[in-house]
């Protein structure tokens, strides 16, 4: 699916291949000629896309990705998907459990910056009192200290209204979304609770399904959100995401003001959550 769907995004003219007028029934590269430009034989290219061929070397997966000019993330998920084995089965993982490290560096953070630990599948595994109120203020701010009730961001993004009508800029966030779980469901292929997820978002998002069949691939690491806020109006604010190295499957995301209306809606929203800690 995945090598399908790059090779149906290059065309001849871009990589100067010739087709002398010919009738062309496919809207990318045919098979017969990626695997000709990336030095195999057309036969084990089309085991290869329909995931039937024994495990490909690295030398002929970084000439597909050249060929098929693939970017970093994109390359890094064609060798995650290679290495998969034909017929993998699906397990329970364990529960995730935020390292006290990066539970220290959200609390370091105070109410002073709105921030959300997430889980390997967006699960919500730790938030301070700012960033569960930018972000889900009508969800219980202690679901996440309970591994069953714990708010899946992505669930909540595609399935529950007051998150949709959140995001002013929703389709560009929706996107993002389904490219870094892409991502994810290649990195672990055998995530039973990871598959029941893509599984009910296809079933119950029509948005979600058009934009998991088209294939796209990304690290979401920063970007732009711009929010109605329920509570303090229109926010616009920057997300950036920090990698954990005790804990490499979570992400501490944070999220700053992108002008002056915004860091005063911020400001707003700080001063109620520190108020609700006083309670």
């Amino acid at each position: 699916m995945f090598l399908k769907s790059r090779r149906d995004r290059v065309t001849p003219e871009a990589i100067g291949l010739r087709t002398y007028g010919t009738v062309r029934r496919v809207p990318g590269l045919r098979r017969e000629e990626l695997a000709q430009l990336a030095g195999v034989s057309p036969g084990y290219y089309a085991r290869l896309e329909q995931g039937l061929a024994e495990a490909a070397s690295e030398q002929v997966l970084d000439a597909l990705a050249r060929v098929l000019r693939l970017d970093e993330i994109e390359r890094t998920h064609l060798h995650n998907l290679a290495r998969q084995p034909a017929r993998s089965g699906l397990a329970e993982p364990a529960e995730e459990t935020p390292h006290p490290r990066v539970l220290a560096l959200l609390a370091s953070l105070d109410e002073a910056t709105p921030a959300v630990v997430l889980g390997r599948r967006g699960d919500v595994l730790a938030w301070n009192r700012t960033g569960h109120a930018l972000v889900a203020e009508h969800v219980p701010f202690d679901a996440p200290q309970r591994p069953g009730d714990r708010p899946s961001m992505p669930r909540m993004f595609f399935l529950d209204p007051l998150t949709r009508e959140l995001y002013e800029n929703w389709a560009e966030l929706a996107r993002a979304h389904v490219a870094y779980l892409r991502l994810t469901a290649g990195r672990f292929p055998t995530d039973a609770r990871l598959a029941r997820l893509i599984g009910e978002l296809t079933m119950r998002c029509d948005a979600f399904a058009t934009l998991w069949a088209a294939g796209e691939v990304a690290d979401c690491t920063v970007g732009a959100m711009r929010l109605r806020h329920p509570t303090v109006g229109a926010a616009h604010v920057s997300y950036q995401v920090w990698l954990q190295p005790d804990s490499p499957d979570h992400r501490l995301e944070i999220y700053t003001p992108d002008d002056a209306p915004s860091a005063d809606a911020l400001r707003l929203i700080t001063h109620q959550a520190r108020a609700a800690t006083t309670r």
